[in-house]
């Protein structure tokens, strides 16, 4: 073996050893530096799991981990500082903000909710629902599929003669304060017994349903004949795969309309004008012949004061970057939940709440 073969046998491991620390240099360099936690809604959290990946592809310092928990507990934890961003359907009341004025409801996009049904060979058939018969399903007025509320809102249609199943949440969940809020604003004996809330007393119906979060809801109703739920239309890829019934749903103006391309955007044309410098606003029920009844602003809740200024920084670096029409609010993200992006004034209202994070 000659000199220089042996040499080079010598330095052979150093190099190993060099290129390993080198590489362990640059692995450092990139590993997440920073870890934001996000829980709560489960009509939401399809969409983070849609922008997590995106943004941290692009921003390798930090980590950002998701939890599909319910709203009421997405407002809960971010309340307590135990989650960064507590996402929601349904905004604080005047009573929990006077408790936590240093919360901010920050909307990211705007929502809706479907109403559906498994009834046996009528899945195919759009019934025609208002919140007085479907409150009347969830109080126990209204206890068959061809009551004669339903026929007189669906002639020709051959209902049968079946008990309706109820299924609700019965986790904290903002889909519930959607739908509690819908049959408040329909429905006068609902809003005096009932109301609304992100948890409600549901009337006791025998037969009645509760399930987990948005997937539960799902899972109920596809393995129950006769059963309605209220889903959060970020489920309509599922619900639509299970071949479950959708209700068109009788608006203000007295119209039956279907979520689609128009109905929802005509109601947000209706209120988004209407929102508040704070932005927390009821989209339910808006007026406008084509408006669909059932929307609203999907929210993340967030402390304004933070631990640190690090923390800060990259909560309102996600959020800017979550409401932008090149990030978080291009189609390529929304589509696939089914979601509409912040119109301009809104999202002038939610970077000025973005800006007030510290």
């Amino acid at each position: 073996m000659t000199q220089r073969s042996q040499h080079a046998r010598r330095r052979a491991p150093r190099l190993v050893l060099l290129a390993a620390a080198g590489l362990l240099a640059v692995g450092s360099a990139t590993a997440a530096t920073i870890t934001l936690n996000e829980t709560g809604s489960s009509l939401l959290y399809p969409l983070f799991n849609l922008w997590v990946p995106a943004y941290t592809r692009a921003h390798p310092a930090v980590q950002i981990n998701t939890a599909s928990t319910g709203s009421g507990t997405g407002i809960a934890q971010s309340i307590e500082g135990l989650v960064q961003f507590g996402a929601s359907d349904a905004y604080l009341s005047d009573a929990q903000m006077k408790k936590n004025p240093e919360m901010l409801n920050i909307p990211v996009a705007i929502s809706s909710q479907m109403i559906n049904y498994n009834l046996p060979g009528l899945n195919n058939v759009h019934l025609k629902l208002n919140g007085t018969v479907v409150a009347g399903m969830y109080d126990g007025s209204v206890r068959y599929w061809d009551d004669a509320a339903l026929k007189k809102l669906n002639p020709g249609v051959a209902l049968p003669h079946d008990l309706i199943v109820t299924v609700h949440r019965t986790d904290g969940s903002g889909d519930t304060f959607m739908f509690s809020q819908f049959l408040s604003f329909t429905d006068k004996t609902w809003e005096q017994k009932v109301g609304y809330g992100t948890s409600v007393n549901w009337p006791a119906v025998p037969g009645a349903i509760g399930a987990n979060g948005n997937p539960g809801m799902v899972s109920a109703v596809k393995s129950t004949p006769y059963s309605v739920a209220y889903i959060g239309v970020s489920f309509q890829g599922q619900t639509d795969k299970d071949d479950l019934g959708e209700a068109m749903l009788q608006n203000r103006a007295g119209n039956f309309v279907m979520i689609n391309e128009t109905t929802v955007p005509a109601a947000a044309a209706a209120m988004v004008p209407k929102t508040p410098r704070d932005e927390r606003i009821s989209m339910i029920y808006a007026p406008g012949a084509e408006s669909y009844p059932i929307i609203n602003y999907e929210y993340v809740m967030v402390k304004s004061r933070q631990p640190n200024a690090e923390t800060a920084a990259e909560i309102k670096k996600f959020l800017r970057w979550a409401v932008s029409t090149e990030g978080g609010n291009s189609l390529q993200f929304l589509k696939q939940v089914n979601f509409l992006p912040l119109p301009a004034s809104a999202r002038a209202l939610t970077l000025q709440q973005i800006n007030q994070i510290h």
